[in-house]
């Protein structure tokens, strides 16, 4: 089949259509002339498994990785990074039936903080585009940066040294598994995070990663392919810092956080010009992004979070800036007394938030409400019956995500007065 792809999906893949055939095509452009030669289905999509660009659209660019079309870690990068907000604004608009203004990433290479490194008998790299079962393998990522380049030689040179096995993806065989690495965009600091299954780490082990503040070593005795476990044993620091404007934050390596920290800081800004009064509740707090950062703006915080590790590093985070913070473990559908707080900030995981949630707000939320959400969708359903009882004041995109289709959402809500 041949065809000239019109349009991104919300997915950021290429539509063209062939009859009555709708056609999704990876790492294409709109204007990109291609031809099909082989699809699979998924969920009820046909999408390109095998094509070749003929004619390249007049937008399309050089991607700067090396490994871009096969690793399904970016789909983007062969666009202009205008043409990449330009798309986001569009899916915003499309979704929220909203105008979004976009605010840029600070930086679109070296700007992510996490990377998650399968370690396999396939390669050392990131999953194939649409397998699980097949691996890139990779000198290094450039969205996360040089540091990557240097640990996976290190890891490298471990592995040929002492000729340990490696995963075999499907078979839940094998030693090592993933490699995780963090990294303090503003203080440098460096985690390394092995994850291996049941077995020996030979002893030397720290000694490939001379340069890395934190070395840990973590134990998956699951069946399940997952990039972490039981933290087994660690080297040097517990913890990395990070730096988001002012604010520190302790980092685990199973610790959750943004993770574009230039972009967190413009997210952080935006977030605290919206709230209003002096009292604050910080729902699905984490380890107290929000709530800290807020608390050194001198608003008076508590946060709520169902994972009592997150609970225990925000406490943590809180005491290390000298703030008075207080978090506690709580489930988002059990959370009362919401009237109480002059603003409530919501920032769930991309399911949304709980409807027993959403009906406490409607029936006795605060004055003020801030959603922060990274799935425009559960937003969209969310904000539906939000506006029984709140009306949107200010909307704003942030792109968290360079080269991919992801967006995160800023909306503030005020409560409708009636008579």
């Amino acid at each position: 089949m041949e065809g000239t792809v019109r349009e991104l999906n919300e997915d950021g893949l290429g539509i063209v259509k062939v009859g009555r055939r709708r056609v999704l095509v990876p790492f294409s452009a709109p204007g990109d002339r291609v031809r099909i030669e082989r699809t699979r289905k998924k969920k009820r999509k046909i999408i390109a498994e095998r094509f070749e660009i003929l004619e390249p659209s007049p937008i399309r660019k050089e991607p700067r990785c090396e490994y871009f079309g096969r690793c399904g870690g970016c789909l983007l990068q062969h666009l202009d990074y205008r043409d990449q907000l330009e798309f986001k604004r569009s899916k915003l608009n499309a979704i929220l039936n909203e105008d979004v203004e976009i605010i840029p990433s600070p930086k679109i290479f070296g700007h992510r903080n996490r990377i998650d490194v399968v370690i396999s008998t396939k390669g050392i790299g990131f999953r194939r585009y649409g397998t699980w079962w097949d691996v890139v393998d990779i000198e290094w990522c450039p969205v996360f940066g040089p540091s990557s380049k240097k640990v996976l030689k290190s890891l490298r040179e471990f592995i040929e040294d002492h000729k340990v096995s490696l995963y075999e993806i499907g078979k839940n065989e094998g030693f090592l598994r993933y490699i995780v690495i963090r990294e303090g965009k503003f203080t440098g600091d460096l985690v390394v995070n092995l994850v291996t299954g049941p077995g020996e780490l030979p002893e030397d082990f720290p000694g490939y990663f001379p340069y890395a503040d934190s070395i840990y070593w973590s134990v998956n005795r699951t069946p399940s392919d997952v990039s972490y476990g039981e933290i087994e044993r660690f080297w040097g620091r517990e913890f990395i810092r990070e730096k988001l404007d002012g604010t520190i934050y302790l980092i685990h390596p199973n610790s959750f956080f943004q993770t574009n920290s230039y972009a967190a800081v413009e997210l952080l800004r935006e977030v605290a010009k919206r709230v209003e009064g002096g009292r604050v509740l910080d729902l699905y707090s984490g380890v107290g992004t929000f709530g800290v950062y807020l608390a050194r703006e001198g608003f008076s915080v508590e946060g709520i979070e169902l994972n009592p590790f997150a609970v225990e590093m925000a406490n943590r985070n809180a005491e290390l800036n000298g703030v008075d913070a207080k978090f506690k473990v709580g489930a988002d559908r059990d959370v009362e007394n919401l009237g109480a707080y002059d603003t409530v900030i919501v920032d769930p995981p991309r399911a949304g938030l709980h409807p027993k949630l959403v009906k406490r707000l409607v029936q006795k939320g605060p004055e003020k409400l801030i959603y922060v959400s990274c799935n425009p969708k559960t937003l969209a359903r969310d904000l539906s019956e939000l506006e029984e009882a709140y009306t949107i004041t200010h909307m704003t995109g942030l792109d968290m995500f360079p080269h991919t289709p992801h967006v995160e959402v800023v909306v503030e809500l005020r409560r409708q007065r009636f008579n």
